[in-house]
């Protein structure tokens, strides 16, 4: 069994704190749940930074049987392509992983690895949410990625939509990521608009070509390039931008943010 690593530090380690916690990030959002979602980004900072980001998304999320979650591999530990099926112990409970799920994803390119996710906080950070929406009606298929060139994100998202594509459960994919690193708010918003409006439209390359071109340091690149894929080879169309903010909307100090952008794929 997975334990949690940043329980009482990005979020709150105690259930009756963690869902006051959880109220806070869903006020003053309503939930509309919108079963044409395919997709979606949302961040994986500390809630006080980030959780009202998050929360708009996940309003939105329709109830699925099974939520893949792909996160960046921050700790540099283990299969640079991995999926875990240990259950995770929370907070809020344990949740399961759907294995028959991680049985069929074709291993060309996906490892099944535990120690990838043992220190692992970007997909750790996204059940709560869930949990705090759906509580135990629900599965999840977590995977760290380590490699965020464009053929690897292209084969995980193949695979995935593959996957899906053969299954008769309601899937919906998660990618875990913040959006520009330690610059100044103005900058910060100007880079992840740039980057955000080629997510919308679901263009890979421009992607890829605008992250690289104006050097804006997006930590999960490779899962939301491999969502961007897969929700594409499943008939996704656009995305849309649902909320964005930065980390200097919280503290006041604009000298050097990061940028949270929380979009969803249909």
């Amino acid at each position: 069994m997975r334990s949690t690593v940043v329980a009482g530090g990005f979020y709150e380690a105690e259930r009756n704190l963690l869902e006051e916690q959880l109220n806070e990030c869903f006020s003053g959002v309503s939930r509309e749940e919108n079963a044409d979602i395919i997709g979606a980004v949302v961040p994986h900072a500390g809630y006080m930074y980030s959780g009202a980001v998050a929360a708009s998304v996940y309003a939105q999320l329709p109830k699925a049987d099974t939520y893949v979650i792909l996160g960046p591999n921050h700790q540099g530990v283990g299969s640079l392509i991995a999926v875990a099926q240990d259950t995770w112990k929370m907070p809020l409970g344990d949740v399961e992983v759907d294995k028959t799920f991680v049985e069929a994803l074709p291993k060309r390119i996906i490892d099944l690895d535990e120690k990838a996710h043992k220190y692992e906080h970007s997909i750790e950070v996204q059940l709560p949410f869930l949990q705090f929406l759906f509580d135990k009606t629900f599965l999840f298929v977590p995977i760290c990625m380590g490699l965020y060139d464009e053929e690897t994100t292209r084969e995980v998202g193949e695979d995935l939509a593959d996957t899906i594509a053969q299954t008769d459960k309601k899937v919906v994919l998660i990618a875990s990521s913040d959006f520009t690193h330690y610059e100044p708010d103005e900058i910060a918003r100007s880079k992840d608009e740039y980057v955000i409006e080629a997510i919308t439209e679901l263009n890979v390359a421009k992607f890829y070509n605008r992250i690289y071109g104006r050097n804006v340091s997006v930590c999960g690149l490779g899962p939301i390039a491999a969502v961007m894929y897969a929700a594409k080879k499943l008939g996704a169309t656009e995305g849309k931008l649902i909320s964005y903010a930065t980390s200097g909307d919280s503290t006041g100090d604009r000298s050097s943010v990061v940028g949270y952008g929380g979009i969803i794929i249909r």
